[in-house]
């Protein structure tokens, strides 16, 4: 039925076909036997096999099993979900918080939440595929603006000054390039213009600012945000999403998102295992300065050989190739010398921009680093210019 389809897929260099990974250590990988340096992951703070964090699933399928058995609104909340709740709103410095199953599951609830018809959303040109998404089943007017163009944006919030609410929604971490939102600069114009802020900050929680609390944190912009979407599934080595913000925002969420009230709840042991994984980022803030000593170690190297990092301000690197047949043999190349680091291309990206994506993780030792620069130092005309 879809054989024309996926040969056009095959045919662009765009058809995917994952790898099955055997078995899981953190930083390096076993796949069919073999042992690789995994650089995709976004396991940030090397959380995902903790024995705290993994005890504290167990310990809650012994008391609880495993599925939720219903939705949140029917019989699928569990102590554990409304702990966890307190703990990211303690985290996050907010009055309240939500749960979602994912941070895809959270955006396309969130949004259509806060905005609809006769509303305006103000969009970063690159923010997440699940953002676009939310912006479009809100039903909502949506105003995309240059990425980081402050002053497009201003031009954009003074245009649709007719709207009956205004959202401006932005990455904190941006998933591709690895640069940050000019957080400041957004909630001074939201607050100029009576708009709302919303931040997806699934890349920035647990690894931005000092105490890993986000992009609000580490601009010193903590209770300014009006609402803030975060993962469990990164840095917290866990899984699910979460949205953070005023008490009324959350009971909003609560009675409106759509993602929220048709599915069954979290199971409870992921809801321990992310409260351990929160305990961890407040009491072990040296995984996260090793996480940024690494991303300076993999950036200086790099640099060191001639590979532009582009606006890389994170954890996240992007090495840009541009066409997507160079971006697969240049991951099958590194592949070949025990580097695990996927091609990206479109439409997760856009055209003649496919790359590699490396991500850094707290446990990567440096051998493992250096074992990327070399890599990538011997085979630099090969890989980037083949």
């Amino acid at each position: 039925m879809f054989e024309k389809e996926l040969a056009q897929l095959e045919h662009k260099h765009l058809l995917r076909r994952p790898k099955a990974i055997d078995s899981y250590e953190g930083p390096r990988v076993t796949i069919a036997g073999e042992s690789y340096v995994l650089m995709c992951s976004n396991d940030y703070l090397g959380l995902a096999s903790h024995p705290s964090v993994v005890k504290a699933a167990s310990a809650a399928m012994g008391r609880y099993g495993f599925g939720a058995g219903a939705s949140r609104l029917v019989s699928g909340t569990s102590a554990l979900h409304r702990e966890l709740e307190d703990r990211i709103a303690q985290f996050k410095g907010t009055e309240s918080a939500i749960l979602f199953n994912s941070g895809y599951a959270a955006n396309t609830g969130i949004i259509p939440a806060l905005a609809g018809e006769g509303d305006v959303i103000l969009s970063d040109s690159l923010n997440h595929a699940s953002i676009i998404d939310g912006c479009r089943l809100s039903r909502a007017r949506v105003a995309v603006y240059r990425h980081k163009d402050m002053v497009h944006l201003e031009d954009l919030l003074r245009k649709s000054r007719a709207a009956a609410r205004r959202l401006i929604i932005t990455d904190g971490v941006f998933s591709m390039d690895g640069d940050v939102a000019p957080l400041p600069d957004l909630v001074l114009l939201a607050g100029k213009h009576d708009a709302m802020l919303m931040v997806d900050d699934a890349h920035a929680t647990g690894v931005m600012g000092r105490k890993g609390r986000g992009t609000a944190e580490h601009f010193g912009l903590e209770g300014r945000v009006h609402i803030q979407m975060g993962t469990l599934g990164k840095a917290l080595g866990s899984f699910g999403a979460f949205a953070a913000g005023s008490r009324d925002i959350i009971d909003i969420l609560m009675n409106r998102a759509r993602s929220l009230i048709f599915s069954t709840a979290l199971p409870p042991a992921v809801c321990a295992a992310s409260i351990a994984a929160l305990a961890i980022v407040e009491q072990e803030p040296q995984r996260r300065d090793a996480l940024w000593k690494n991303h300076e170690r993999l950036s200086a190297g790099l640099r060191s050989i001639g590979i532009s990092i582009g606006s890389s301000e994170t954890p996240i690197i992007p090495l840009v190739i541009g066409d997507s047949d160079k971006a697969l043999r240049a991951g099958t190349r590194l592949f070949n010398d025990g580097i695990y680091a996927a091609a990206i291309r479109p439409p997760t990206v856009a055209e003649n921009t496919s790359r590699i994506r490396m991500t850094l993780m707290a446990t990567h030792s440096g051998e493992d680093i250096d074992a990327v620069i070399a890599a990538l130092g011997a085979k630099k005309r090969e890989v980037f210019f083949p």
